[in-house]
């Protein structure tokens, strides 16, 4: 039997009135931003071009194979833990043509579940508690909280706009501090950057000078616009054995709840990934595994098809943007445009983005949340949609200036 004074003390130990506090990494970074403004846009009823997921299906060979998967008794159970050998052979073929670089499926792959896991695991195999990490700003926000989960420090280097290059000499500034490893998004979330070979190769020079380690987030590899081209770290002169290439099937095969990523790595490191994959998701979903493959072995018409799919939406939405008089920026790669709202006077971007939200109809992102320096003048649209809803999109735009108050 409990007493009165039990009772109170339970009470009030769930209440939080005895209890230790939680971790302290978690007051350096917010919940995400990105997936708030989609259950914003939801509230509102909104055209969501904040979260970048398409809203049309996916390649009918992979529809067609996830249907033959329910007779696939042995996929509904585990798979190996690192991924199902299949699908690593497959994909080792597929990145082996386009990496140009033999990859070993059974020494250095790791399937996870999705590039987000893919990038977690490898900032935890890499960093241990006080080593610096490098990030470009803006950066994908995952990235800052990956790096602060595994108790490491970022370093941020800003990219300038309007093409969003970087300096070397204030990159260099930053391996000087002797870095255990670099983040680098290419082509680039937000910005839509793609880092030529030259820049690249002067990321590569610092790397292996100052002996640190590239985590790369290559899930938009291919959605490159003419005339950019896409140029893998770990395919140059002494990279391929300290890079770290994480991607995703999401983009590529318009299957972001899916949840298939993955590492390359050289074999010693792919032991280490693997190891902490392993105690982190134990494994990606087994019959979406067997369910992608087709695309997988698609030939380079598939990739040549993905390209012009998205050239059209982006030309859509850019021409949209320019007749209402808002300017953006011009995406090389990925599917996603900054456009600036300085005119409307908000020094809240997240602010402005609520409201447009809810006045407008068209959910956006918050630039702030991609910027380690102090911008709020810049919000981000993705384009990944049907035609139909991109004019709507743009259509519910044009009473932007009406609808939305000025703070000036």
């Amino acid at each position: 039997m409990f007493s009165a004074i039990d009772k109170i003390a339970e009470e009030q130990s769930v209440r939080g009135y005895y209890m230790q506090k939680l971790s302290k990494k978690t007051e350096h970074f917010t919940d995400s931003v990105i997936r708030r403004m989609t259950r914003i846009a939801y509230q509102y009823d909104s055209i969501n071009l904040s979260q970048g997921f398409p809203d049309f299906a996916p390649p009918e060979m992979l529809l067609k194979r996830l249907g033959e998967t329910a007779d696939m008794l042995d996929v509904h159970q585990y798979s190996i833990t690192f991924g199902d050998p299949e699908f690593r052979r497959a994909l080792a073929e597929k990145q082996s043509r386009f990496m140009g670089m033999d990859i070993d499926p059974d020494t250095e792959i790791t399937v996870t579940c999705g590039s987000t896991e893919a990038m977690m695991s490898s900032v935890l195999t890499v960093a241990d508690p006080g080593d610096k990490v490098i990030i470009f700003s803006p950066f994908y926000e995952n990235y800052g909280a990956d790096t602060i989960l595994s108790g490491a420090e970022p370093i941020y280097v800003p990219l300038v706009p309007p093409d969003f290059h970087f300096d070397p000499e204030v990159l260099e500034d930053a391996f000087r501090q002797h870095p255990k490893a670099m983040i680098l998004c290419n082509p680039s979330n937000p910005t839509g950057k793609v880092f030529t070979r030259e820049e690249l190769e002067i990321i590569a020079d610092l790397a292996i000078k100052y002996d640190t380690y590239v985590i790369t987030d290559e899930v938009y590899e291919h959605i490159v616009y003419e005339p950019y081209k896409h140029t893998y770290i770990a395919s140059l002169p002494g990279m391929r054995e300290r890079t770290l290439s994480c991607s995703s099937l999401s983009k590529t095969y318009s299957i972001t709840g899916w949840r298939i990523g993955y590492v390359i790595a050289p074999p010693e490191i792919t032991e280490c990934v693997r190891k902490v994959h392993d105690f982190l998701t134990v494994g990606a979903p087994h019959p979406l595994q067997e369910a992608v493959i087709p695309g997988l072995l698609a030939g380079p018409e598939y990739y040549k098809g993905l390209v012009d799919l998205y050239t059209h939406k982006r030309d859509i939405f850019l021409k949209g943007l320019d007749d209402l008089g808002l300017n953006h920026t011009d995406p090389q790669g990925a599917y996603y445009v900054l456009m600036d709202v300085s005119e409307f006077g908000y020094e809240n971007d997240l602010e402005f983005c609520e409201d447009l939200t809810r006045l407008v109809g068209v959910a956006a992102v918050p630039g702030s949340s991609f910027f380690r320096e102090p911008v709020n003048h810049l919000i981000r649209f993705h384009f990944a949609k049907q035609d139909s809803t991109l004019y709507a999109a743009l259509n519910r735009l044009e009473s932007i200036r009406k609808k939305m108050p000025y703070r000036k």
